[in-house]
């Protein structure tokens, strides 16, 4: 179970890339983002309910992988990034521009940790682990709505 845990937890063990481990476990929610995307063209509740699950999985997931490993916020844990980004890219335009614009913007805060993220980053286990990564996701869904609302995207 140790070794399923940690190979979910890495994104099938790209969080252990020597070199931006948490960039490349972004570039594998892009898949997962198009397809929830597509889910919710289809029914948004289900969608919803799927994002919600997925983030509390890995919410569970991270701190058992934190356990694990011994460490507060192991950089080779990217689900967390996974979770994040989905939320990030959530409705977003099915336009590559706005695909990457939300990669972009979702890395950039997930790296500075604007407020509140930084301070739910000390959360205990798997939350902590997560959520400034959810924090970093809403605010890039705010300001893709904003762009696209005013026509920007």
């Amino acid at each position: 179970m140790r070794d399923i845990t940690l190979l979910a937890a890495t994104g099938a063990g790209v969080g252990y890339l020597p070199w931006l481990p948490g960039t490349f476990g972004s570039c594998l929610a892009i898949p997962l983002s198009l397809a929830l995307n597509q889910l919710a063209t289809q029914s948004f509740y289900s969608a919803l309910v799927a994002l919600a699950g997925f983030t509390a999985f890995a919410i569970w997931l991270s701190g058992k992988a934190s356990a694990i490993l011994g460490l507060k916020d192991p950089q080779v844990i990217v689900i967390d990034e996974i979770a994040g980004f989905l939320i990030a890219n959530f409705l977003n335009q099915p336009k590559l521009s706005s695909l990457i614009l939300a990669f972009i913007l979702f890395r950039f805060f997930d790296i500075i940790k604007p407020f509140p993220a930084a301070k739910v980053e000390r959360l205990p286990g798997g939350f902590g682990i997560v959520l400034d990564d959810v924090v970093a996701g809403l605010y890039v869904i705010v300001i893709l709505y904003m762009l696209a609302r005013w026509s920007l995207v």
